[in-house]
């Protein structure tokens, strides 16, 4: 038997814990796993048999002293098993920055001009025998892993090398798996109180923590009025909500903004005691930390996707509770938001949740309650004023509120207010606050502002598609959504209850009434929304009683909510789709309609040439209702690819949008408030939450042949070439 060595960093060949195994026959485990503290040297106190490793590094070698005395066991061939690397943490990810992170930017991309090469020393032969790393792809991921095991607490770590040269596809769905979705999860209480409180959107300089809580949730202020009592580091302050919100005091609130309770379940601990948690949800990462509205739905399909079921249904259960207390699905659970609700998606959410759990008691409660609460909002907030237009019998964006939106950067609108401000003599903060209060009427920009709110309840702020206008446009998203609601009510109610839905109240729903609804909707859209002659939905302006010319994304809606004839969607595919397919996916809008960008029309985030997430995932739906399914998956290499090219160069980078014309940076956005997700220090912790979900969607459509031309970063124009070879 070897000797023993005097050095604290012994292996064990005999006592491999469990976290040791899993690792060893699993070299893709997620990072807490893979740098458990025993997976570190440095924590591996002598008390048995020595690895026998390498015999001894030349004095001029780079690994540690404390590593110089580790034996190498001589029969091992390393062309037989895969590589292993034993890194010295802080100094090789010192080393490696300063050789290779030439625009000190805590990444390692393609704009770096260091080597691009790193040698490393194997495990098996104590870090003696040294082997080259080369390209971005296999140094960002080295500089990611390195700023893992720091994170961890690790000195030392072995690094398997497959780990490294990952398949990119398969590296990034793991990371989505098995980090970013956990990394984005949040619920209320005390456990995270000092998390999700945070708000970088917060102007009004109040250190305070704050949470509002409905006047009928008793037993939640309570909760929350132990926790601040209990956790005085918290710096918590719990308000009761008013019985009815109104603007006023909604614009009055902006002075101390707050956090909006959600959902809370019981629990037993070990004990037998009972508790209260709130119930979990996923946001969408960046600067939002809280729980918004339709990024929701697309995240809950990428959970569903990823086996998260549970995750999902809390989602639903949260949405549930925002329409009983506040009213609505709100834009997010900010005081600032209250008046304002973002596309409507709930019924469809509710329903996929309920596939994957149909079978589980409670299911058909679960799906009773969702639906109560999306007939609720139906009612009360999409087909009653002022949202609802009678005389087209369509629905607009169009939320109630005062004065400018307190979200916003604080100069957002200084070009706007500039006139206003020369013209009292104000500075911006004092014109901000006469307006806000009416100090000064300025009719112009009520008017401005109405439109501006409506566009950010529709999820798409901002875009010149919308600007000035979205108030009186019966939009074909919004529509089509709520055809989705009317025929998703009218199956349920006949197939799952029975076709009598008795609602809380005592009244009684039945699908035929729903059915009307939607054939109503449909025959209002085909009216005022579809052009045959340029084969496209488009807005309709409810005020001036004309049809936009702007060409949206937002089209491909009515193909996922079954809107469209197959004559309609034959001819929508054939003329409109070529306008908005380029490079890497489907661009929000047309060039053609976006026009002139300069000083004073600076490019919008959703429009022409930048993509997103929703559209690209509620297309692919529509296609393949359709049948098309050569343009699904055409549209979904293109998204994928975006997707994968921006991870592979750029360090793991995960956005919130692309520019989907830039062939080599499609994660540069230039555009007014930036892009979520780029200012990562070394590692991607979180990615963006729509487009997380919309990576794995995609994959379920992908053959392997899609896989592995992804995986090789593959250009679309050359994949389909070869396809057609």
């Amino acid at each position: 038997m070897p000797p023993k060595f005097s050095s604290q960093y012994v292996d064990t060949d005999d006592r491999l814990n469990e976290n040791e195994r899993d690792r060893d026959s699993d070299p893709f485990v997620n990072a807490k796993s893979y740098y458990s503290k025993d997976t570190d040297f440095s924590t591996r106190l002598g008390s048995a048999r020595g690895r026998t490793l390498s015999t001894s590094a030349e004095s001029g070698s780079s690994i540690a002293p404390e590593l110089k005395n580790i034996r190498r066991r001589g029969s091992l061939d390393e062309h037989k098993e895969p590589r292993k690397f034993l890194v010295d943490v802080e100094k090789t990810l010192h080393s490696l920055l300063e050789s290779e992170d030439t625009d000190r930017n805590m990444q390692i991309t393609i704009e770096d001009t260091g080597p691009k090469v790193v040698s490393l020393g194997s495990a098996s032969s104590g870090g003696y025998r040294l082997y080259e790393l080369r390209g971005t792809y296999q140094l960002s991921n080295l500089l990611q892993e390195l700023t893992l095991a720091k994170d961890y607490g690790r000195r030392y770590v072995m690094i398997d090398e497959r780990r490294l040269n990952e398949n990119p596809v398969s590296r990034l769905s793991r990371l989505i798996k098995g980090t970013f979705w956990d990394a984005l999860t949040r619920r209320i209480d005390a456990s995270t109180l000092d998390v999700i409180c945070r708000d970088t959107k917060d102007r009004s300089g109040h250190t305070v923590n704050r949470i509002y809580v409905p006047q009928a949730e008793k037993e939640q202020y309570e909760y929350y009025c132990r926790a601040a009592k209990d956790r005085p580091y918290l710096n918590l302050q719990v308000e009761v909500l008013p019985e009815t919100v109104t603007k006023e005091w909604v614009r009055d609130v902006n002075q101390k903004p707050g956090l909006l309770a959600l959902a809370m379940e019981k629990y037993n601990d070990d004990e037998g005691e009972t508790h209260l948690r709130g119930v979990p949800f996923v946001v969408p990462g960046g600067r939002f930390n809280e729980m918004y509205g339709w990024d929701s739905y697309f995240e809950a399909l990428g959970l569903l996707v990823d086996g998260r079921v549970d995750l999902a249904k809390g989602m639903v259960e949260n949405f549930i509770f925002e329409i009983k207390y506040y009213g609505k699905i709100l834009n997010a659970n900010r005081t600032y938001y209250l008046l304002r609700s973002q596309p409507p998606l709930l019924t469809d959410m509710a329903l996929r949740v309920y596939e994957h759990i149909k079978n589980e008691e409670g299911a058909k409660d679960f799906l009773y309650r969702a639906f109560c609460a999306a007939m609720k909002e139906y009612y009360t907030v999409w087909m009653c004023a002022p949202r609802h237009d009678t005389k087209t019998g369509l629905s607009r964006y169009r939320p109630d509120g005062l004065g400018i939106p307190p979200e916003t950067e604080a100069s957002h609108f200084e070009q706007l207010l500039g006139p206003y401000m020369e013209k009292y003599n104000m500075t911006l903060e004092e014109f901000t606050e006469a307006y806000n209060y009416q100090k000064v009427e300025e009719p112009l920009l009520d008017d401005y502002f109405l439109h501006d709110r409506a566009v950010r309840e529709s999820g798409h702020d901002t875009t010149y598609r919308l600007e000035k206008v979205c108030a009186d446009l019966a939009t074909v998203d919004l529509n089509a959504l709520l055809y989705k609601y009317e025929t998703d009510i009218a199956r349920v109610v006949l197939e799952i209850f029975n076709d009598k839905f008795v609602l809380p109240d005592g009244n009684v729903e039945s699908s035929a009434i729903w059915d009307r609804r939607a054939r109503s909707r449909r025959a209002a859209m085909e009216k005022y929304n579809w052009s045959e002659a340029e084969s496209m939905w488009f807005d309709y302006d409810t005020k001036f009683e004309k049809r936009s010319t702007y060409e949206s994304a937002t089209s491909f809606w009515a193909l996922w909510a079954g809107v469209a004839t197959p004559r309609q969607a034959a001819k929508f595919i054939e003329v409109s789709l070529p306008k908005f397919e380029v490079a890497g996916g489907i661009v929000a809008g047309t060039k053609e309609s976006l026009g002139q960008v300069g000083l004073h029309n600076p490019s919008r985030q959703w429009d022409y040439p930048n993509g997103w997430s929703p559209q690209q995932i509620l297309a692919w739906y529509g296609l393949l209702r359709y049948g098309y399914e050569d343009e699904l998956r055409r549209l979904v290499y293109r998204w994928l690819y975006t997707i994968t090219k921006s991870f592979v160069d750029f360090n793991g980078v995960v956005v919130e949008k692309y520019d989907l014309t830039r062939a080599v940076d499609p994660h540069r956005v230039e555009a007014e408030y930036g892009n979520q997700g780029l200012d990562i220090q070394g590692v991607a912790r979180e990615g963006f939450g729509w487009v997380n979900a919309s990576y794995e969607i995609g994959l379920t459509f992908c053959n392997s042949h899609m896989r592995r031309a992804l995986g090789a970063c593959t250009e679309p124009a050359i994949f389909f070439n070869e396809k057609k070879n």
